[in-house]
């Protein structure tokens, strides 16, 4: 047993921090979920606190097992995977929107036949999206000016793919936009088309906005004009409720928190194994444990800028940066619905919540990221041996 995960560790490559980063925050996944299942795990699992716990470790493991196959292939085959998974994108994204059951007022889930897996659909195409964004602005560099031959094969993608989460995963398709905005603005698209393309965006959610009052009952437009009055004015019983309940595991939590396992909000307020997974974490490790998670996070996004300097390509630079980038974004966007200073999102927090295919999609994210550094760290260590050679060749010259 020890020699398959001793051989596994030698081949193990890519920036060690990174790596750090995944094992401290997968830790912290465990201890949190365990600890706030305890509720469910009587509804729904009849008593058996360990049914969660083992079940969520499982999928950890293997988003693990799948981050290091990842990083393992060279991620310049990442470009043509990128392409399929874009197909494979808007048609999933078509069904789920049109056939997929509702879940929670929202159609965002889709059932595969035979493994019985379900998964959202926008995960898939947001990571699809950024690896083929990454991939077009690498391969327009040489003629960023050009509306035509720049812009437009960059942002089509975009708004077709946004467009098509947003009905039903606002929050999803506005982290998505966002990062590839900035992505656009890393691959140095001209700045007057981004300038455009972000006043398009603030054009189009006026719109939404706009319908959401006049139109609430179709589709999630009522749930978002919800969310949004709660958040200023309140009024919404169970938006107030779960702002309230975290709010108060927020107070509790103090400096260092109540311990670990000692949370009592994790009974009370909705999803404390997800969405406000934040608020039960500072409820038992306190002020502390925020600014831990904080920093993990940030180091996580500084490590990727590190690769972005190193990359030995564009598109290995785009890759990271915008994996890197929407992961962070998606990490602070839950946290700040925890603290209450956004609606509601219902986006989850990244190898921390309890999850399936969202944890695993987040893994093989940071599986391409690590890929990345992994070859940067090749490439240095051929160059150190050329090197090498090189001192030696003119000492026996010399000699």
């Amino acid at each position: 047993m020890s020699q398959p995960i001793t051989y596994m560790l030698s081949k193990v490559k890519g920036d060690r921090y990174i790596w750090l980063v995944v094992f401290v925050l997968s830790v912290f996944s465990i201890l949190a979920v365990y600890s706030s299942t305890e509720t469910l795990a009587y509804k729904s699992a009849g008593g058996n606190t360990e049914y969660y716990l083992i079940k969520h470790t499982t999928i950890l493991i293997f988003g693990i097992f799948l981050m290091y196959l990842s990083h393992l292939i060279p991620f310049k085959y990442y470009s043509r995977i990128a392409q399929i998974l874009l197909w494979i994108s808007v048609p999933a994204l078509l069904y789920t929107m049109f056939l997929a059951p509702e879940v929670n007022d929202a159609s965002r889930w889709i059932t595969l036949p035979v493994i019985n897996l379900t998964f959202q659909t926008s995960d898939l195409a947001r990571f699809a999206l950024i690896m083929y964004t990454a991939r077009i602005l690498s391969k327009t560099q040489d003629k960023v000016d050009s509306f035509k031959e720049a812009f437009v094969p960059v942002i089509l993608p975009i708004a077709i793919i946004c467009a098509l989460i947003l009905p039903e995963n606002l929050s999803t398709a506005s982290v998505l936009f966002f990062t590839c905005i900035v992505l656009m603005f890393v691959g140095r698209v001209n700045f007057k088309y981004i300038m455009l393309t972000i006043g398009s965006g603030i054009v189009l959610l006026g719109i939404v906005i706009g319908l959401s009052y006049l139109i609430p009952d179709v589709g999630r437009l009522g749930t978002w004009n919800t969310r949004v009055e709660s958040f200023i004015n309140g009024g919404d019983d169970d938006e107030e409720f779960q702002v309230e309940q975290a709010k108060i595991a927020i107070a509790q939590g103090g400096i260092l928190g109540v311990g670990p396992g000692n949370s009592t909000q994790k009974d009370i307020l909705p999803y404390p194994y997800a969405d406000f997974i934040f608020a039960t974490i500072i409820e038992e490790y306190g002020l502390f444990g925020a600014v831990v998670f904080i920093f993990l996070y940030l180091v996580l996004l500084y490590r990727c800028i590190k690769i972005v300097i190193k990359a030995p390509s564009s598109f290995g630079a785009l890759l990271a940066v915008g994996l890197g980038l929407c992961l962070t974004i998606q990490a602070f966007a839950n946290m700040a619905v925890a603290v209450h200073l956004v609606p509601t999102t219902g986006l989850t927090l990244p190898l921390v919540s309890m999850g399936g295919t969202s944890l695993w999609f987040t893994s093989l994210s940071i599986g391409i990221i690590l890929s990345v550094s992994r070859e940067i760290e090749v490439k240095e260590e051929k160059d150190s041996a050329k090197s090498e050679e090189t001192e030696m060749e003119e000492e026996i010259i010399s000699e």
